[in-house]
């Protein structure tokens, strides 16, 4: 009994103290207007579970267990602010905002600086402020958000390859690619096996933030990888006392954005028989552009969870990605999961941070260029079905395209485990050791096969071409960080050792001849018929690095920081094995001075200069050793047996297939920078200012020999006193209105200009770009000249046509005759300039975003219309565009000779990204305890496109190359971009 009474009697004590709740109220005002601020969160210091938003008018209630304590008020653009309160009271809070950027933490190699710190050229994008949408990869994040950075995906496939140029291309060997650091370990992207954009791996939402080390100052702390500029990536962490749930689902269904204006079917038929043509009808009405493509469907969710206390933090997520492109048999699966931990101990002197990335990812692809072809020269008079069955009997013998797709695969499955372990120790205030152990492992499978088929026109006999790849990555560094200040003087030393080994293998056999019993080839391998080819290679690199960096700041008004780093690589000789990196940058926060401190319209003007070199050491391995083969043709062997009567008989000799050349030495890139960082009126107008020279040398190319007595046909070499050339100027501008009122609206955007020029080039030209097909093989398109940018387009000038219905072309020396020197420069397939803006309202709780993007003053060769819009196609029943009629004189049998007759202006604007957002109060439909927030979004990406190119998209990119120099700007039956309408919705618990 007396149980019962104390149970009873504990019982009243709780219903009591739950009756005796109190609550605080009252309202948040901004500091400077006095205006009420919307969404703040409010909660009891130590229990942020608990927390309320304050309402439109900046009221807020919540209920409080005790009748003292302390509230924190936060939100985005202010300062966390905390109040004491004795219950039951009512509060008037005023928030001060946050000093612009200028307090921002920007992540820079090794390390992190306060924005008003930073010497270097750095754009910086976060999370909030990425491009939306269906992303499958970082670069499509930030494209046309950084001022000098050119994002150019490769086609419209889901996860494409992209090229990132940073403040133009300074590179022919290497190309463009950039560096990524991801969480401070460098990817080697070089040979994951995967067709597709390797940095898929990673999930995009994932990332908190991106930086694009731009100037040699902020890059030269990686040395010899750094020659393209450096993207560094940070994924999201926990924070201490913010325990969240965040799930995301996205449902995106995606279209063809533009279709190319080829003939209908009745136009057709009209047309053939204008040109005297052969017109082969099937009676039917087909549009092939609508028949092989579809609207894709791409699912995204996303969990995530993150919190922490003073001691540890946490963040893991799991996300699914399946994207599907406009053309079947084209997805993109990705199945990721990530872990973010940190811990701290001994008094916080000691910190452990481990992050860790696991990825499956899917890819299937279609034979984009066959399809792209069909689509566009197919009989629109021929039937896509018979009786319910694909067609077998089409124009010109063709295979249908619907059948083509059957047989045809190109699957790959790629498992990646990205993770790095970093323990730090401070033995004193200031002085940290931190030891960064990583691994990135990648293993791929790849599957191209064609089914057997057999048809009374067609005969395909089945085929695999299976490739096994492994990239085993592993980076071990540590460096010595000390932090320390004197009165007006500020020092942060840096020094490091790195060593990073990259082992790449793969192995690949070819098969064909399999049995049409319905089985596929690479689940029969043995029933092959014909010849097996077989191959495998090996190859590992190492890197030995020492860095140092020293930052000084006398007073917060001047600046100074100065790196080195030393790189020793196993691809080079042992005559220049390491490679030396100096960089130097000077900065002035001219707002500290007198003349300037108690301004009220600038509250930030800091004058920026740089000078450093970055190297490139993306070469073959291998190639400053001899290698050898033998041979039994030609001079290669002696008739050591009398006997012998044919080559058959004769003895095998070695001979070489690449000469030894110790002597190759990097290739350096030398820059410099003068930049002007400004906020003016209460920090609501932003911008930059920068100005680059930067001047690449020592550049390395595989050539022919000028001795036509030499062993080899072509080697390695550094290419004496050749440069290219880069200079141009940055500007990027933001202004934002007042973020407190109901109504407010933000507006900016950035421009680069860019003048590349190749000089010292001892060669006429190095084709870059070339004909493909119909008889054109090998003809030169663009190229590297000297005195001209890169990817000139160098071909005759084409006049119109001739009384003879034939080309006529520009006699430019007046030698009386048309011949290949005749050609001219005609344009570059670099952009002149590249710029992009955006719009961003904001309604109470409704969003509205615009992202623009575009370039100008570039060509485009299409290669399409050369190959297929011609009068000799139309003649024979394969469709056109009205290209082919546009000489009434034009002879059926005239040449589709390289020439300026397909040469097309580049120039765009583009519509990116278009979001409306809203934000709906959990407490509108009860869900207060629950929820601290709830998004609803649609977004709209590549909407629209402003330009005079022809063919499917001008952001043309092919990621093709001639002798291993990079292409640019010519279109080769390149897959076709979509438009794409994603509908979200987010839930933050």
């Amino acid at each position: 009994m007396k149980k019962i009474y104390a149970l009873l009697i504990l019982a009243l004590g709780c219903m009591s103290y739950s009756y005796a709740q109190e609550s605080v109220s009252g309202i948040v005002l901004s500091d400077t207007e006095k205006v009420p601020v919307p969404g703040v969160s409010v909660y009891i210091k130590g229990e942020p579970k608990g927390a309320v938003t304050t309402d439109f008018d900046g009221n807020f209630k919540i209920k409080v267990q005790q009748t003292q304590g302390v509230l924190v008020f936060s939100y985005v653009g202010f300062k966390t602010k905390e109040v004491s309160f004795s219950a039951p009271q009512k509060l008037t809070v005023s928030l001060a905002e946050e000093v612009s950027t200028l307090n921002e933490v920007v992540v820079v190699g090794y390390g992190s600086q306060k924005r008003s710190d930073v010497t270097g050229a750095i754009g910086s994008v976060k999370s909030e402020n990425f491009n939306k949408g269906v992303v499958a990869n970082a670069g499509q994040l930030i494209q046309g958000k950084v001022a000098g950075v050119n994002v150019i995906a490769a086609s419209g496939e889901p996860g494409a390859s992209q090229d990132i140029i940073i403040r133009g291309v300074g590179s022919l060997r290497s190309g463009t690619t950039p560096l990524y650091v991801v969480d401070g370990f460098a990817l080697d992207n070089s040979g994951t096996g995967v067709a597709s954009n390797p940095l898929n791996f990673i999930n995009p939402q994932d990332i908190e933030s991106i930086e694009v080390l731009k100037d040699a100052s902020a890059s030269a702390i990686y040395g010899s990888r750094a020659a393209n500029g450096v993207i560094v990536i940070t994924t999201k962490k926990g924070s201490k006392g913010q325990n969240k749930i965040n799930l995301s689902i996205t449902s995106g269904y995606s279209s063809l954005a533009n279709k190319v204006d080829v003939f209908s079917a009745d136009e057709f038929r009209k047309q053939v028989a204008a040109v005297n043509g052969t017109l082969q009808d099937g009676g039917a009405n087909t549009n092939w552009q609508d028949e092989l493509t579809r609207t894709g469907v791409s699912q995204n969710v996303n969990l995530s969870m993150s919190g922490g206390t003073e001691k540890s933090t946490y963040a893991a997520s799991l996300g699914v990605d399946n994207q599907e492109g406009v053309l079947r048999n084209s997805d993109l699966k990705r199945y990721s999961g990530r872990l973010n931990l940190n811990q701290k101990a001994l008094n916080d002197k000691f910190s452990v941070a481990f992050n860790m990335t696991a990825t499956k990812l899917e890819n299937s692809r279609p034979d984009a260029r066959g399809i792209v072809g069909n689509m566009l020269t197919m009989n629109p008079t021929d039937a896509v079905y018979v009786n319910g069955q694909p067609n077998t009997n089409l124009s010109n013998d063709i295979l249908n395209p619907l059948i083509s797709e059957r047989i045809y695969s190109d699957e790959t499955n790629n498992n990646r485990i990205l993770a790095n372990i970093s323990p730090s120790y401070e033995f004193i205030k200031g002085l940290t050791y931190k030891f960064n152990l990583g691994v990135d492992y990648s293993m791929s499978e790849r599957d191209i096969q064609v089914l057997p088929y057999t048809s009374a026109t067609n005969t395909t006999l089945g085929s695999l071409n299976n490739v096994m790849t492994t990239n085993n990555n592993v980076l071990y560094e540590n460096t010595l960080t000390y932090n320390f200040t004197k009165g007006v003087h500020n020092f942060t030393v840096l020094a490091g050792q790195s060593y990073q080994k990259i082992q790449v293998n793969q192995k690949s056999y070819n098969l064909s001849g399999f049995p049409d019993n319905g089985v596929e080839p690479k689940n029969q391998i043995e029933t092959a018929s014909e010849r097996t080819t077989q191959s495998s290679s090996a190859v590992e690199n190492e890197l030995q690095s020492f860095f140092g960096r020293l930052n000084y700041g006398f007073d917060n008004k001047y600046l100074l920081t100065a790196t080195m780093r030393a790189d020793g690589s196993s691809k080079f000789g042992k005559n220049n094995r390491y490679g030396y990196f100096p960089s130097v940058a000077l900065g002035w926060n001219i707002t500290k001075e007198d003349f300037l401190a108690e301004s009220e319209t600038v509250n930030n003007l800091k004058l920026r200069a740089s000078w450093g070199q970055t190297g490139s050491q993306e070469i073959p391995s291998k190639i400053t050793k001899a290698s050898y083969t033998e041979s039994n043709t030609g001079y290669d062997t002696y008739p050591l047996d009398p006997s012998a009567t044919d080559l058959g008989g004769y003895p095998y000799g070695s001979i070489y297939t690449r000469l030894a050349n110790p002597n190759i030495q990097w290739e350096v890139s030398t820059q410099t920078n003068i930049g002007l960082d400004f906020s003016l009126f209460n920090n609501r107008l932003s911008g930059t200012v920068d100005y680059f020279n930067k001047v690449s040398e020592n550049i390395l190319l595989e050539v022919a020999p000028v001795d036509p007595i030499q062993p080899t046909s072509k080697y390695w070499t550094n290419i004496p006193d050749m440069q290219i050339k880069n200079h141009g100027i940055e500007v990027a501008l933001d202004y934002s209105s007042d973020k407190t009122r109901d109504f407010s609206y933000s507006i900016g955007g950035n421009v680069s200009f860019t003048n590349n020029k190749v000089e010292n080039s001892p060669y006429k030209i190095l084709t870059t770009g070339g004909a493909q097909g119909g008889g054109q093989s090998g003809a030169t398109i663009n190229g590297v000249l000297n005195g001209q940018p890169i990817g000139s387009f160098y071909m005759l000038e084409f006049t119109g046509i001739g009384a003879n219905g034939l080309n006529q072309f520009a006699d430019t020396n007046g030698d009386g005759q048309i011949l290949d020197n005749d050609r001219v420069v005609a344009g570059s397939a670099l952009p002149d300039y590249i710029y992009a803006f955006y719009l961003n309202f904001k309604y109470k709780n409704i969003d509205l975003g615009f992202n623009f993007n575009g370039a100008g003053g570039n060509k485009i060769y299409n290669h399409v219309a050369m190959t297929s819009f011609n009068r000799g196609n139309l003649a024979n029943s394969f469709n056109t565009t009205d290209r082919a009629s546009e000489f009434l004189n034009e002879s059926s049998t005239n040449s589709n000779t390289v020439s300026t007759r397909y040469l097309e202006d580049g120039s765009f604007l583009r519509l990116n990204n278009a979001t409306l957002g809203y934000n709906l109060s959990p407490k509108l439909i009860g869900l207060d305890n629950v929820m601290d927030n709830i998004r609803l979004s649609v977004t709209g990406q590549n909407l629209f496109v402003i330009t005079k190119y022809s063919g499917y998209d001008p952001e043309i990119n092919t990621g093709t190359s001639v002798g291993d120099i990079q292409s640019f700007g010519i279109d080769y039956f390149s897959y076709p971009r979509s438009r794409t309408i994603v509908f979200g919705l987010n839930a933050a618990f």
